[in-house]
């Protein structure tokens, strides 16, 4: 009788030397130098997620010597902490129309005040006193 440790062993061939190693947990290669091996041919650089945050910081430098250091709504003066707001919500419509610098404060009162359940409370607490009158 077989080990049981041995004749359930799954392997698979290094996709570089072609030595069998154990399959788990995604493994391509045997050694450090075969990924190594591996590895040399991909470009991290082509279509990576930093692409992403390049764009959004290259729009909004754009934006801040166009329209100032200031938040297009209010007036607050920190630029370091505007963020860039979609006027028409749509992320990938970057015209110069569309975009608006806003501060934290501005842009969560343009998404999610319309949603909150406090949007009432000043007509509640006229009209009842609901929250500090309990009966």
């Amino acid at each position: 009788m077989a080990c049981y440790g041995i004749s359930c062993r799954k392997e698979k061939p290094c996709v570089v030397c072609g030595k069998m190693i154990l399959s788990g947990a995604n493994k391509k290669t045997c050694s450090r130098s075969c990924a190594n091996k591996h590895r040399a041919g991909i470009k991290y650089k082509l279509n990576s997620p930093r692409d992403k945050v390049k764009s959004y910081q290259s729009l909004k430098i754009r934006l801040l010597k166009e329209r100032g250091n200031i938040c297009e709504r209010c007036g607050y003066n920190k630029y370091e902490i505007l963020q860039v707001h979609h006027k028409n919500k749509d992320k990938l419509n970057n015209n110069p129309e569309n975009l608006e610098l806003i501060c934290p404060n501005c842009h969560y009162e343009e998404h999610y005040f319309e949603k909150s359940w406090l949007k009432d409370y000043q007509k509640m607490e006229e009209s009842d006193n609901w929250l500090f009158h309990r009966s």
